[in-house]
């Protein structure tokens, strides 16, 4: 059956183990594999602004023997111009693979349901898989584990990094607290899945509007924009009502002797994190924006294997 990466919960707990495997051993010989030469083409298609993900799909799937193409996503007015069943059935029989980076979950399901070739999800609204495999293979390489420890997750905690770290963290056996105030929890959907997960993983998915109580004794500490894209109208009221949850120097100092902070960036220093946290001896931002490399590589491997 041709298998996808939609969404965190596409890979069970011993199928994420073997993706984060394949990319600790990609990141050591990054040339080791190659499923993609001739070279395969791979469908790169962004909708949304993009730095970390267009660099590192790129640099990804020339390392494993394909050749990247860009697709104008605004060019080709996927879902506008043609729908999005027929661009599927077009890309299908070009390339070996899908990337997308767009926005409603339901765009990127309906591209996997006729194209034939898997597809992969670079970020949706709801979800962002490929950055939280490469967290998890940052949070491996600090701790050697992801099972058992406690991950916190900060400040708006609706947005799509909130759902994948439940997601991703439950399946990887983590603990995930997210702190949030009402009206920027997650979808009780998602809290829901997590604990479904975790009841398998020894993993578990909490919700607080106390950032102190999260912050105390974690090991991982994630934060994100407080204004994602799509949320630019809202940006003033967001501000206000999520400065509580800031990841300064003070709160910080709650969490364990070695815990980490995270960001998937672009980060504002002074608003969801202090600059003294981002740039600090703790942070392990720039590992983050490299790993999305080795991980998505093994993504694509992994899935290419399954065809």
């Amino acid at each position: 059956m041709m298998r996808h990466f939609l969404r965190d919960d596409d890979l069970t707990p011993a199928e994420q183990a073997e993706v984060l495997d394949l990319a600790v051993a990609v990141k050591a010989e990054p040339f080791s594999l190659r499923p993609l030469e001739g070279p395969r083409s791979v469908a790169m298609i962004f909708d949304k602004p993009t730095l970390r993900t267009q660099a590192s799909f790129a640099a990804g799937i020339a390392e494993l023997g394909g050749f990247p193409m860009l697709v104008q996503g605004e060019l080709a007015g996927i879902g506008v111009r043609e729908s999005i069943d027929d661009v599927a059935r077009v890309l299908g029989r070009q390339f070996a693979q899908i990337v997308w980076r767009t926005s409603g979950q339901h765009r990127i399901d309906t591209m996997a349901e006729h194209a034939g070739v898997p597809v992969v999800n670079a970020l949706t609204d709801d979800f962002h898989p490929c950055q939280l495999l490469a967290d998890l293979l940052t949070v491996r390489e600090r701790f050697g584990r992801t099972a058992g420890l406690t991950a916190v997750f900060l400040g708006d905690g609706a947005c799509n990094m909130g759902n994948s770290w439940m997601l991703a963290g439950a399946t990887a056996g983590m603990h995930i607290r997210v702190a949030a105030p009402e009206g920027y929890q997650p979808s009780e959907e998602f809290v829901t899945r997590a604990a479904e997960i975790g009841a398998g993983t020894g993993g578990s998915a909490t919700i607080t509007t106390d950032a102190r109580a999260a912050v105390e004794g974690a090991d991982v500490v994630i934060t994100d924009t407080w204004v994602s894209m799509g949320k630019e109208a809202e940006a003033a009221g967001r501000l206000a009502d999520l400065a509580p949850y800031s990841l300064t120097e003070e709160l910080f100092a709650l969490a364990a002797p070695e815990a980490i902070a995270m960001h998937c960036l672009p980060a504002y220093r002074g608003k969801e994190i202090a600059a003294e946290v981002l740039d600090g001896p703790r942070s392990v931002v720039w590992d983050e924006a490299e790993n999305r490399r080795h991980a998505q590589k093994a993504v694509l491997a992994w899935l290419e294997a399954r065809r």
